[in-house]
């Protein structure tokens, strides 16, 4: 079983990205490196910020995800309307999950600010296995992320 670096990850991404602004071009690179650095993450990508109270579906990794999810609703809802990291190690027992996979057993979902501080989206990791995260993951992407995007 295959478990990410993050070191290594991060050097990775710090390369691929250096010198890149674009929003999208960044989440696009994220989102496919961390998909394919560690097998617990069977869905990888970003919800982005579209209008006021609403995401829409960004750059991803893996099956068909929701198109559209309100800050009120699930995970990522959650993510995005309190501004804290969600670590969840059982979505059927998180009030309001939004299943946009009947495959998703635990979900981590971490918000990302520019250098600003404006909320851009949420980075969201999903896995077909029961409590597939850590705080350490959680920690460690969250640097990740405010890395790339700050």
């Amino acid at each position: 079983m295959m478990r990410v670096d993050y070191d290594q990850l991060a050097q990775t991404v710090t390369a691929l990205t250096a010198g890149e602004s674009d929003p999208v071009a960044l989440m696009a690179t994220v989102a496919c490196e961390v998909h394919h650095s560690d097998d617990r993450f069977d869905w990888t990508g970003f919800y982005r910020v579209v209008a006021p109270e609403m995401m829409k579906i960004g750059p991803y990794q893996g099956g068909h995800g929701c198109l559209t999810i309100p800050f009120a609703r699930g995970v990522c809802g959650a993510a995005a309307r309190t501004g804290e990291v969600q670590l969840v190690d059982d979505v059927d027992a998180f009030v309001d999950h939004i299943a946009c996979s009947s495959t998703t057993r635990s979900e981590l979902v971490i918000p990302v600010r520019n250098a600003t501080g404006t909320l851009l989206g949420v980075f969201d990791i999903d896995s077909d296995q029961l409590g597939a995260f850590t705080r350490e993951d959680a920690d460690r992407l969250q640097s990740l992320l405010d890395q790339v995007f700050a």
